[in-house]
């Protein structure tokens, strides 16, 4: 196997020095840059070459590789060569540092080399450095003069220092691979259904295919998908791991799996990613990026810190990152990407991957069939990924940015002009909704006028924020804004069929232009093929035709679902057909819903969590719950927890097991998923309505989509969304073969048999007619089991 190195990555790990300053970077797109590119090319005469690719084979620490690169534009004359690289930014040239410089000449001067050695007739070669200063584009050219002897002492300085670390990574590799072949199932023996899911976990990554797994809830998915994974890796099958989740607790299990197998004399390096919000250092979040001492000079301690981490550290938590990144006087979060590049199993967000903003450039700018993506909790990703490909730009703070840019005419003026300039053109274009005396409008076809404006209001901010200004209010309104307007230029490149535009009146009567996306599985399945395999794993993937539809729509990838590990019964599901809970009976279900929960919670003293689908909702239960049993404790989900109450609130559960708690959450919402609790914490669960999404026009617009398509628009827009939400609320009462309770449905749709095609093999429900029934149920449930 040869591996392959571009020539830009190869000096940019080698030469990079100096700060970390997000100011310098340029705000151009890469479909600017390359226009830019173009334009400039079709310039010169038949003599001029353009996009020259060069190639050459090397080896370093007795491995292969492929050294790639390609020259922007060469004219060659006997035994001497003109060599171009061009490069565009919106940062003025006198303002560049040097680091960026010696970047951009390094490139070049690799570039002479692999041309000389191609071709050692050529005995010398002329730079031409083409700066692009955007969008007026301004052009600098500079020269500069090396020779053949020259050329390959730099190239071969690059290679010595790049081999450095090649070693230390190589080695790393080396003993990774020898403890992953040896390494065996960390536990005794394996739970019911998780060789059948390692084994599938593993064949996927052999034949580098995408696969859809389903396990229960308490399966084991965690260790039954790494482990494969890593013996891939000690079979050479992959030679990366991201471990991509929703959420947080799921990235502790991950986390706690790999400690797991690290004590098991598996030697591996894992990182887990902390967004940059969360792991930024306190003291810098206020620092402007040159006064701040973890950036200014980051490049020249980054490489000695990086050496000291990777021969000390195997897990590389968020508490490692920082401890480091103190010692060193470096941003963590950037530190920690760095990092990343030298370690073999990397947890985080989805984003990582999937978002078109803040994916990580470093791994995933070309495919690489090294690469195994394990996607936790998948049926998270149908949600994120529309929010992800959807972007809206709203008119609430640009006359509150117009007011303000009126102060300090001198500095200000031109943003101020363009602002105005932008709301002229945005009510221009929200116009419609008072022409039609209509709340909102969708459009099929993207708003090109507009997204110019947008484009031309980019370009102004940017060059307002380059200037020496004030930093205050202004400056930080006007960055929100900014990186707004970005996120929605971004977008704008993707628009296609599966986009509608929105232009629509929010409930505090703001006017919001908004480009939707209705089925984002094309970009998902592009980032899918950045890897050579995928598993997309969950306890609630059913049907599984409808998230190999939504996450990707590739005709061939594989599905696999595995039994509950757990005994049929030791879970009891109750559907009380005696409870509507529509929007219009809701006020009339009240005292049958409370009545049915103290039926559950008389039979047998314990914890108990009641789902309801909306704050409201829940919140009249609650009061209506409290009034009738003020004895019994309840606590009760808040609209906004921090880490600290909800870990308090998952506590209580954990306490006085034989006393009754009942506690009342969101029906989707952070306790309805991703918590543990076992044995008697938890021995009872009901779920109040079918937790269809509330009627909306988004919704609506999904479903017209999806029934154009195939016919199942409302199942695919409202119906599957509600059922997973209530099976992975389901999924909180049975997490070990020594748990027991009862799941009561309060809805009578959940005995129509359009909801129970639907449910899980294992849901043997049984229909309940009244109050009375219910309370029998329950009763006889607990008898057989003392």
């Amino acid at each position: 196997m040869i591996n392959k190195i571009g020539v830009r990555d190869l000096v940019e790990f080698t030469l990079k020095s100096g700060d970390l300053n997000s100011k310098l970077n340029s705000n151009n797109t890469a479909q600017q840059g390359a226009k830019i590119h173009r334009k400039l090319q079709k310039k010169h005469g038949k003599e001029y070459q353009a996009e020259v690719p060069l190639t050459k084979n090397i080896k370093m620490n007795n491995i292969n590789f492929q050294i790639d690169g390609r020259i922007d534009g060469l004219i060659l004359k006997e035994n001497q060569a003109e060599i171009e690289e061009i490069k565009t930014s919106d940062i003025i040239f006198e303002d560049l540092p040097n680091s960026i410089l010696q970047l951009y000449w390094g490139q070049a001067q690799a570039y002479a080399y692999l041309l000389m050695d191609a071709n050692p007739k050529i005995k010398k070669a002329t730079l031409k450095l083409t700066y692009v200063q955007t969008p007026d584009e301004q052009i600098t050219v500079k020269f500069k003069e090396i020779g053949q002897a020259e050329s390959k002492q730099f190239f071969q300085s690059l290679i010595n220092e790049y081999e450095e670390w090649l070693k230390l990574r190589s080695d790393i590799v080396d003993k990774r691979n020898k403890s992953a072949q040896a390494m065996k199932f960390p536990f005794t023996s394996f739970r019911k259904g998780q060789r059948e899911l390692s084994a599938a976990v593993y064949k996927t990554i052999a034949f580098n295919k995408h696969l859809f797994a389903q396990a229960p809830t308490g399966t084991g998915k965690t260790i039954s998908t790494l482990f494969p994974a890593i013996k891939g890796m000690g079979e050479k099958l992959c030679n990366r791991i991201f471990y991509l989740t929703a959420k947080q607790s799921t990235q502790n299990i991950a986390e706690n799996t790999m400690n797991l197998m690290e004590k098991k004399d598996l030697y591996i390096k894992s990182i887990t990613v902390t967004s940059k919000e969360k792991i930024t250092f306190d003291e810098e979040k206020e620092l402007k990026p040159e006064d701040n001492p973890y950036m200014v000079g980051y490049y020249d301690r980054l490489k000695p810190a990086m050496k000291k981490v990777l021969e000390n550290e195997n897990q590389i938590t968020r508490n490692v990152v920082q401890k480091y990144a103190k010692k060193y006087t470096l941003d963590p979060f950037e530190f920690s990407l760095d990092l990343s590049l030298f370690c073999d199993v990397i947890i985080g967000d989805y984003n990582y991957l999937f978002d078109p903003q803040v994916y990580l450039q470093r791994f995933f700018a070309v495919e690489d069939s090294n690469n195994v993506f394990l996607i936790d909790e998948a049926h998270n990703l149908v949600d994120r990924s529309r929010d992800m490909y959807s972007a809206e730009l709203s008119d609430s703070k640009l006359n509150e940015l117009i007011k303000m840019s009126k102060n300090n005419p001198d500095i200000n003026d031109k943003l101020h002009r363009a602002l105005k300039s932008f709301k002229q053109s945005f009510n221009i274009n929200t116009k419609v909704l008072k022409d039609n005396n209509v709340d909102q409008i969708n459009i099929t076809e993207p708003l090109d006028a507009f997204n110019k404006q947008v484009n031309k209001l980019v370009d102004k901010i940017h060059a307002w924020l380059k200037k020496d200004h004030p930093e205050d209010k202004l400056n930080d309104e006007v960055l929100e804004y900014y990186f707004k307007l970005l996120h929605y230029q971004k977008i704008n490149e993707y628009y296609d069929d599966t986009y509608k535009t929105r232009i629509y009146h929010d409930y505090n009567n703001n006017t919001i232009i908004k480009l939707f996306c209705m089925d984002p599985s094309p970009h998902l399945s592009e980032s899918l093929q950045l890897g050579g395999s995928a598993i997309l794993f969950s306890a609630t993937l059913s049907p599984m035709n409808y998230y190999q539809r939504v996450l990707g729509h590739e005709d061939d990838s594989l599905a696999f679902e595995i039994e509950s590990p757990f005994p049929i019964n030791n879970q009891q599901l109750i559907s009380t057909n005696y409870i509507e809970t529509t929007y219009k009976q809701r006020n009339n279900s009240i005292n049958l819903i409370i009545e049915s929960i103290f039926d559950m919670i008389s039979s047998k003293k314990g914890h108990y969590i009641i789902f309801a689908p909306s704050n409201k909702y829940l919140l009249m239960i609650v009061e209506a719950f409290e009034k009738r049993y003020p004895h019994i404790q309840t606590i009760v989900q808040k609209a906004s927890m921090d880490d600290e109450e909800r870990q308090s609130f998952i506590d209580q559960f954990k306490n006085d097991k034989n006393e009754n708690l009942v506690g009342f959450a969101l029906l989707g919402g952070i306790f309805s998923e991703g918590i543990d609790l076992k044995y008697d914490a938890l021995i009872g669960v009901g779920i109040v309505s079918v937790g269809l999404p509330g009627l909306s026009a988004e919704n609506n617009l999904i479903r017209d989509y999806f029934d154009k398509e195939n016919g199942h628009g409302f199942e695919y827009a409202y119906q599957l969304p509600g059922l997973n939400n209530v099976m992975q609320a389901a999924g909180r009462l049975i997490r070990t073969n020594h748990d027991l309770g009862n799941i009561m449905l309060m809805d009578r749709r959940f005995s129509q048999q359009r909801y129970q095609k639907f449910f899980p093999n294992n849901w043997n429900v049984k229909i309940s007619y009244n109050k009375n029934n219910t309370k029998t149920l329950i009763d006889n449930f607990w008898n057989n089991k003392k």
